[in-house]
């Protein structure tokens, strides 16, 4: 059976210490010539080298698939081109799907538009048809005769009366406030003070201009002049 490890032919053999013939006496006793280093340097050279063989790049071993890694090589491949395909094909979707929601979204905007001009229109509409019937009784009034300036009061409360109906029926209120009434910052304006000693101090001495709701929620403040003592 041919050995193994061959050893190379210049190379000689390592001779254990034990069985070596040349013994190195290193009896500190006696004075040493030298330093240490040089001392070293002369017993490692009576030694002889270990000689390590050199190993050539062709005999590491070689992997090679063979025809088990082109074909494992090529499946990676179509399914990489599966996938690509596949994700090409989802964009494409995605693409169509925002173009589709995009379209709708602007066809949306623009009925939104139509549906908020129209409904304006409409408010505005429903507002001049309640008012205008106020303008013709102030029309008839001043083309009519008066025996008295009491008549002519009594026609300007019924066209007074007529408006406010107008404005009911378009959910405008005016606030319930009347002279002696509390001031009440949050439904009235303080425009001016007036010292009355039979109202309370504190309490609305006049009106101004009255205060008015829309749908239970504040629309016109009320002015008023309020009494101090």
């Amino acid at each position: 059976m041919p050995n193994e490890n061959p050893q190379q032919p210049d190379a000689k053999p390592i001779t254990p210490l034990g069985e070596s013939d040349d013994v190195v006496d290193l009896n500190l006793d006696e004075p040493l010539e030298g330093d240490l280093q040089s001392v070293a340097d002369e017993v490692a050279s009576e030694y002889p080298t270990l000689m390590v063989p050199e190993m050539e790049l062709s005999d590491l071993p070689q992997h090679s698939g063979g025809a088990n890694g082109n074909a494992d090589l090529e499946s990676a491949l179509t399914e990489a081109e599966l996938q690509m395909e596949d994700l090409l094909r989802r964009e494409s979707e995605l693409m169509d799907q925002h173009r589709r929601l995009a379209a709708d979204f602007n066809n949306f905007r623009n009925r939104a538009q139509r549906d908020i001009s129209l409904a304006v229109e409409q408010t505005e509409r429903k507002i001049l048809l309640e008012i205008l019937p106020v303008l013709d009784n102030f029309d008839r009034g001043l083309g009519a005769s008066y025996q008295d300036v009491d008549s002519f009061r009594s026609g300007v409360e019924l066209i007074r009366k007529q408006f406010l109906e107008a404005l009911r029926r378009l959910n405008v209120e005016q606030l319930p406030l009347q002279v002696g009434d509390p001031f009440d910052a949050l439904h009235a304006e303080a425009l001016a003070t007036f010292t009355d000693p039979s109202l309370p101090d504190g309490a609305v001495a006049s009106i101004y201009e009255q205060g008015f709701n829309l749908k239970g929620q504040l629309l016109r403040a009320a002015r008023v002049v309020v009494n101090r003592l």
